[in-house]
């Protein structure tokens, strides 16, 4: 399943299942999909020209005895050795996972032992993107994920336009923020005991209170762990803007 992005255009034209019974309520998949195919390139470039050798091998030479046992298997071997190479490369390729969801980011690798990860988008804090002057060619790159967790940084190859995925983890990170914030704010005054009257201090009432004291309760939340770095930034400074 692949969303359109904001502009009309896919983020990519191949795409993977992701199970629904992984997300969690409320969550919906914005971008399923495999790496771009420029991964196998390599692997299948190398199968291609050991089978076009050999054939080239067999109609030009003509050899005989001990020469021609030795060069068959050589070439036999080539063959073997690059098509199971490619094979095991269309097996990572089928089996690799990347998912941008509402709530996080999910990649994951392997058919019988598998490996991955998730970020939380609360916790990511820069995307970048590199592109070499082919890969800007066939629409491939690399793309960096610096987050907050224990691991830091994430570095994952063959991202298809990896731009237009950039632009939509941002998106999602912004739509993520704000529908936690608005959470927060629609949340019910409570008092001493359950009653009303007073602000509990892990809820924002925007309603009545000045700037300044709805950055004192940004700041509050903030220490509390409710609000992540950027949150806590990016929802400041708007406050400020409003000044």
């Amino acid at each position: 399943m692949v969303r359109p992005t904001s502009d009309g255009e896919g983020a990519y034209d191949a795409a993977v299942a992701f199970s629904t019974k992984l997300l969690n309520d409320g969550e919906q998949v914005v971008l399923d999909l495999r790496p771009h195919l420029i991964c196998l390139v390599p692997s299948g470039g190398a199968f291609v020209a050991a089978v076009i050798i050999t054939l080239i091998r067999y109609a030009l030479l003509d050899l005989t005895g001990f020469a021609n046992t030795l060069v068959t298997w050589v070439f036999v071997f080539a063959v073997v050795a690059t098509g199971l190479w490619f094979a095991f490369e269309w097996i990572k390729w089928f089996t690799t996972e990347f998912v941008l969801t509402t709530d996080r980011i999910i990649t994951s690798e392997g058919f019988i032992a598998k490996k991955g990860m998730e970020i939380p988008l609360d916790r990511v804090n820069t995307v970048i993107f590199n592109q070499t002057v082919f890969e800007r060619i066939v629409g491939a790159g690399d793309l960096g994920i610096e987050s907050a967790g224990e691991q830091g940084s994430q570095h994952l190859t063959d991202i298809r336009k990896p731009d237009v995925v950039k632009n939509e983890i941002y998106r999602q990170i912004e739509a993520n923020e704000n529908r936690k914030f608005d959470r927060i704010r629609s949340g019910p005054v409570t008092g001493p005991g359950g009653g009303a009257g007073s602000l509990d201090p892990t809820q924002v009432q925007g309603a009545g209170l000045s700037i300044p004291q709805q950055i004192d309760q940004l700041a509050e939340l903030h220490q509390r762990g409710v609000l992540s770095d950027a949150e806590f930034q990016r929802k400041k400074a708007e406050l400020l803007d409003r000044m």
